[in-house]
């Protein structure tokens, strides 16, 4: 079961990611219009729900803080996981006990867990943007908590597929950085991608409290960059097609971005790991692949 990867393997996994991250360079319509439309939705937005969204930043606050009800179960995620570490042909799966265990999985099995969690959680986002949608407006007061919790659980569950622990508040710091990934644009996303930069080393293990001061700008962020899609969501009945079709894509570029950030981190570590066991300075692996950053 824990049969992992070579080098020369985990370097090839490290170039599609590189593909990926420059994939991202690419800007669809809607984020280069900017956040004027925001202007326009903050305008047209009753009270009552401007006061859900004020209440949504400080209860995410408390997720960074304590974890708060945004916590997902352990146990079940590596359940899950456990349903995944089947190679074929193979007809036994192994259970996986603990975080330390599943981080020591094959990347191939961490993978399809983290895929079969990007379908499941889009499904259920299609079901619930299109029954928030059916309301126009007004059941956008439920819907917005409810997509931003739901990113939350599927990025703490892909976290458990890459075996880190979403109890750890430095992974759910690493958890906001995916989620203003995925909404930000080009430049968000180069920001983002530099502040990741060896997110595991040593000399940065002592940066959480600043780290932490500013998850009231990545909130912002990420409600400006998604508000005035749900413009179109505030339409009764109509809002419902709306709904659907942007929850489900909300919960597919998250969760995208979870296991792309978390992937890489984990085939970074293992080829550090590597390099050490061969009696190399850690600073080989990075000169010589020229893969040091996140």
């Amino acid at each position: 079961m824990n049969e992992q990867e070579s080098k020369e393997q985990l370097l090839h996994e490290l170039k599609m990611i590189e593909k990926w991250e420059d994939d991202q360079k690419g800007l669809f319509f809607w984020e280069k219009l900017g956040r004027l439309p925001f202007v326009l939705l903050d305008r047209l937005t009753p009270k009552f729900l401007q006061d859900r969204i004020g209440q949504l930043i400080d209860e995410m606050g408390s997720y960074l803080q304590t974890g708060g009800r945004y916590l997902v179960s352990q146990r079940g995620s590596l359940e899950h996981l456990s349903k995944h570490t089947r190679i074929k042909g193979d007809g036994d799966k192994s259970a996986v006990a603990s975080i330390e265990e599943a981080s020591r999985l094959p990347l191939a099995a961490m993978d399809r867990a983290a895929d079969a969690l990007s379908e499941s959680r889009s499904a259920m986002a299609t079901v619930q943007g299109a029954t928030t949608g059916f309301g126009g407006i007004f059941t956008l007061a439920i819907d917005i908590p409810s997509l931003l919790g739901l990113s939350l659980k599927v990025l703490q569950e892909i976290a458990v597929c890459y075996g880190y622990d979403p109890n750890d508040k430095k992974e759910r710091i690493f958890i906001i950085n995916c989620l203003q990934f995925s909404s930000s644009d080009i430049v968000g996303k180069k920001a983002i991608l530099e502040k990741l930069a060896l997110y595991d080393a040593p000399e940065r293990q002592n940066q959480a409290a600043a780290q932490i001061q500013g998850w009231r700008e990545v909130i912002a962020t990420y409600r400006d960059n998604f508000g005035w899609k749900k413009l179109f969501q505030m339409i009764p009945i109509a809002g419902m097609l709306f709904g659907a079709y942007f929850n489900r894509g909300t919960i597919k570029d998250v969760a995208e971005a979870g296991k792309m950030l978390y992937r890489k981190r984990r085939i970074l570590e293992r080829l550090s790991t590597q390099t050490l066991e061969q009696g190399a300075s850690p600073e080989e692996p990075d000169k010589a692949s020229g893969h040091g950053q996140i």
